[in-house]
């Protein structure tokens, strides 16, 4: 499986972009789907999952209603909607897929990440 990440860039404080990660070689449509990201100098870390279905979703409580992690299973694409950006939002965000909801951090394949900047 490779994924595709697409969509970051520059926003302001307060602004919205929607990330897209495309999966191809096979379907991702039996894999719960998630974003990590990454700012600089930290570690990676957990921001959404989605359910191979989309009935179940997790966030993290940094971007609890502010994020919508959705997925498309006929295009075989997961989206990132982002809302009320914060500085603290920047940072290289990764697609990735795991077996099951219930193993959400337990990744089986990662995409490249795409970079965004949110500034003040």
């Amino acid at each position: 499986v490779q994924l595709q990440a697409s969509g970051g860039g520059l926003v302001q404080a307060g602004g919205s972009l929607r990330l897209s990660c495309a999966a191809s070689g096979r379907t991702v449509n039996t894999y719960a789907m998630d974003w990590f990201r990454q700012a600089p100098g930290k570690e990676r870390e957990f921001v959404a999952a989605i359910s191979w279905s989309g009935g179940t979703t997790y966030y993290a409580d940094s971007v609890k209603g502010r994020f919508t992690i959705s997925r498309d299973n006929a295009k075989n694409t997961v989206y990132l909607r982002m809302n009320n950006l914060k500085p603290e939002d920047t940072a290289v965000y990764y697609c990735a897929a795991a077996n099951s909801i219930a193993t959400r951090e337990e990744i089986r394949y990662w995409g490249q990440g795409t970079l965004v900047t949110v500034s003040s």
